[in-house]
């Protein structure tokens, strides 16, 4: 497990920033405890699932105390179960692409399609390759979100928000602030260039680096999402690069100059995934979870969550018109079309990019 998990442990994940923005008071930690009682519920997932908006409901119906342990990234999540004992866990929040590990590890406990709400959820995400293994469900998708920019519109031409060209645009130089994230911002690049991310290549690296670079003199800052989201907010820049609703639709019920899109030239998607951990005890109640966060009222709380707010994966998700309009839901069957999924480089091409984004970092 060591060896997979310092791979996972490489990729610097969004929610490690999100949580530490906004989540810190709601993504409380409880551990498992030992002789727990029978009507708890072990759940180890991202800060947005620990709002009570999202909990209570479930605790209420079933008669139940769901322990929530937030953590960020894979490889946290995988360091947590190894010092673990067999049936700690019942519920897993992952980063849907890294599904295909977890479930190699004999960790997850396959799903059946039958008794999940699929047809209510979007297709580009249920069918997902890394949904399965070997034809076998292992997650379902819960939420989803972009890759894209961010900005403050009474600051910006919204028009070239739209296009990825914004990125070289010098109309913006040392107006912008980028996400510190190595890898939707090289395959944003990439998509900008016609290449799909799942077919970069070690030739396709040096033109990206040379795009990356390029990029630096609109750069004032690069950071994080509290860092970048305050200088959004205090306006030292007008841009978030690599940043889309989850670095702002939190804020803009109250700071309505901010706003986010993707590229017309497509759009590069996170998705998180829940699954049921296979050495649970209360199997059928780590699925009544899933399907409560799946339910049409579970995914308004959850695509709102005080943590953060994204994209819900049911298309029935119970949201209001202003949350829609702050979402742009009625934008997101186009979104959908001309987006794909961030996806896992094999390792040289990954080793490869860090090193790029290292340099650029430095230069």
């Amino acid at each position: 497990m060591g060896t997979l998990r310092n791979s996972i442990k490489r990729k610097v994940s969004r929610r490690s920033f999100v949580a530490g923005a906004a989540g810190a008071a709601v993504a409380s930690t409880v551990l498992p405890k030992a002789g727990r009682a029978a009507g708890d519920l072990n759940v180890l997932v991202w800060c947005d699932h620990a709002d009570e908006k999202l909990l209570a409901p479930f605790e209420a119906k079933h008669n139940v105390k769901v322990n929530v342990k937030t953590y960020e990234g894979t490889g946290t999540a995988l360091s947590i179960i190894e010092q673990s004992a067999p049936g700690d866990w019942d519920v897993l929040v992952v980063d849907a692409p890294d599904t295909p590990l977890v479930a190699g590890m004999g960790l997850l406990e396959p799903m059946d399609e039958g008794a999940l709400p699929l047809n209510d959820l979007l297709p580009q995400l249920t069918s997902a390759a890394f949904n399965h293994v070997d034809g076998v469900r292992y997650a379902v998708p819960e939420k989803f979100g972009y890759y894209g920019v961010a900005y403050n519109k009474d600051k910006v031409d919204e028009a070239d928000m739209r296009s990825a060209q914004v990125m070289w645009d010098s109309k913006y130089k040392g107006r912008v602030a980028i996400y510190d994230y190595y890898f939707p911002a090289m395959q944003l690049i990439a998509i900008s260039m016609g290449i799909h991310p799942d077919n970069i290549s070690m030739d396709d690296l040096p033109s990206i680096r040379e795009k990356l670079l390029a990029m630096k003199p609109n750069v004032k800052m690069v950071g994080d999402i509290v860092s970048v989201q305050n200088a959004l907010v205090n306006g030292d820049v007008d841009i978030i690069l690599n940043g889309a609703e989850f670095a702002v639709s939190g804020l803009m019920p109250t700071m309505p100059q901010l706003d986010w899109t993707i590229f017309n030239e497509g759009g590069l998607m996170w998705i998180q995934g829940l699954c049921v951990f296979s050495g649970s005890n209360k199997k059928d109640l780590a699925f009544d979870f899933v399907n409560h966060v799946l339910s049409p009222k579970g995914q308004g709380s959850l695509a709102t969550s005080e943590c953060y707010w994204a994209m819900p994966a049911n298309k029935n998700a119970v949201l209001s018109d202003a949350e829609k309009k702050i979402l742009r839901w009625d934008e997101q069957p186009a979104f959908l079309d001309r987006s794909v999924p961030s996806t896992i480089s094999q390792a040289d091409i990954d080793a490869e990019m860090l090193d790029i984004w290292t340099e650029f970092l430095q230069s």
